[in-house]
């Protein structure tokens, strides 16, 4: 079995949850006797360095059978490929390679249109798409936030949409919705890594019967580096993932800053993560100016410590530096890739009490749920997970190991060959409740 899997970016060139799990999921594939997977993973202009001349297709880093896609003149809006030259380079990629499977992680960088093209060039492949947000149903990228006042979204509308852009006219997101059924209607199998997450694609019409729940999964890499030596207090605190507004680094620095004008200084905050230049200008501006006034404080009175971007391989050494991993994502997070990764070195997780989170963490059990969006809440959560004695313990306790990438893999290989990819669901069931 030949599989195709399309990414939007490699994870070494930007770091993000679809674009790790894919990578995961690519290598995972490989070890597996009987399948042939191959990797293409878009990159967009700012990484100039890479487009080489007169190419839409090229190698990546010497590495057999991993590639990119140098996306040319792509159309934001109705999220298309407009380049000729990009087309017909894709669809002889395609005649080259000739999968039995393509698993589509994103279109973002590639366009919808290239689903109806695969359908086309491969009558007879099977093709799969994966939900990483809900790009196909809202066009404030994907992340089901109102633009007019920052509240969560449960449906999107021709006006409800026209309310967050006003340039363009509720007919327009008629259009938009027309435009991507179309080509999503091509679509053999879509997969969620969360089951909340189909209720809204349900509920915007794709059907319940082509939906299928696989979840996300990853190597150890932990290396069995999970304990903490005993202290008094469990009061340092990690951020792991993108700088950008959707994930909520901006609220977890609001939340110290109410913390120390109430004199409660005794913890500190590791930001581990970049890609700040995706956050939009007033968030940037907000997170920058924290960092720097922080940076101007006497070494004795900074709480906030920004260590910058990391691999995964760099993990362990990361997760070993803090007690608690916070997750203060704003959006309806889909799964929370950092979640697993928390779970892995046995770290409890504060995250936001919806979405992702709020499906796969137990409140009080193996972490603690705060009011999304709320500094307050969040702030409280911190002050409590510093000063109350054993609940770092309890909670660290009740951890349950996180699906494994064979999980995952197996799951997928399921829904190549025509199930339901239930098997995931059934081995994660199945699988030790404590390491």
């Amino acid at each position: 079995m030949k599989v195709l899997l399309v990414s939007l970016f490699h994870p070494e060139l930007v770091r993000g949850g679809a674009q790790q799990v894919c990578y995961e999921l690519f290598e995972g594939l490989k070890a597996t006797p009987g399948v042939e997977p191959v990797l293409l993973a878009a990159v967009e202009p700012r990484f100039a360095a890479l487009y080489k001349a007169g190419a839409r297709i090229t190698g990546f880093d010497n590495r057999p059978d991993e590639y990119l896609f140098l996306s040319r003149g792509y159309d934001y809006w109705w999220h298309r490929c407009t380049d000729p030259l990009l087309l017909e380079a894709y669809v002889e990629f395609l005649e080259m390679v000739r999968p039995d499977v393509v698993h589509f992680h994103h279109f973002l960088l590639f366009g919808v249109n290239l689903f109806s093209l695969t359908r086309r060039i491969l009558p007879e492949a099977r093709l799969v798409f994966t939900f990483h947000e809900f790009l196909s149903i809202c066009a404030a990228d994907g992340q089901m936030l109102r633009r007019t006042d920052g509240a969560l979204c449960t449906r999107a509308s021709n006006v409800r949409c026209h309310q967050c852009f006003p340039d363009q006219g509720p007919e327009q997101f008629f259009m938009r919705e027309m435009w991507m059924k179309r080509h999503l209607s091509v679509i053999d199998a879509f997969t969620t890594p969360s089951r909340f997450m189909q209720e809204h694609y349900a509920g915007w019409g794709i059907e319940r019967a082509r939906m299928h729940h696989v979840t996300n999964g990853q190597r150890d890499y932990s290396g069995g580096r999970t304990r903490l030596a005993p202290r008094a207090r469990r009061n340092r605190f990690g951020f792991f993932g993108q700088l950008v507004d959707n994930k909520g680094v901006w609220l977890l620095l609001r939340a110290v800053a109410l913390l120390r004008a109430e004199g409660f200084t005794d913890f500190s905050v590791e930001i581990n993560g970049d890609n700040l230049i995706y956050a939009s200008e007033a968030r940037r501006r907000e997170i920058e100016e924290f960092l720097a006034a922080e940076e101007a404080l006497p070494l004795e009175e900074r709480i906030v410590q920004m260590n910058g971007s990391y691999q995964v391989d760099q993990l362990g050494q990361r997760m070993g530096r803090v007690d608690w991993c916070v997750v203060p994502s704003t959006w309806w997070e889909i799964f929370g890739l950092v979640i697993s990764e928390a779970w892995m070195f046995r770290r409890p997780v504060i995250a936001s009490d919806i979405g992702g989170p709020g499906e796969r963490i137990r409140h009080e059990v193996d972490g603690l749920h705060f009011d999304v969006g709320d500094a307050r809440s969040l702030a409280d959560a911190l002050r409590r997970a510093a000063t109350e004695e054993g609940l770092w313990e309890r909670l660290s306790a009740g951890i349950t190991a996180p699906a494994g990438r064979e999980v995952m893999v197996g799951g997928f290989l399921d829904l190549y060959r025509g199930g339901s990819g239930a098997v995931a669901v059934a081995a994660a069931v199945a699988a030790p409740r404590r390491r």
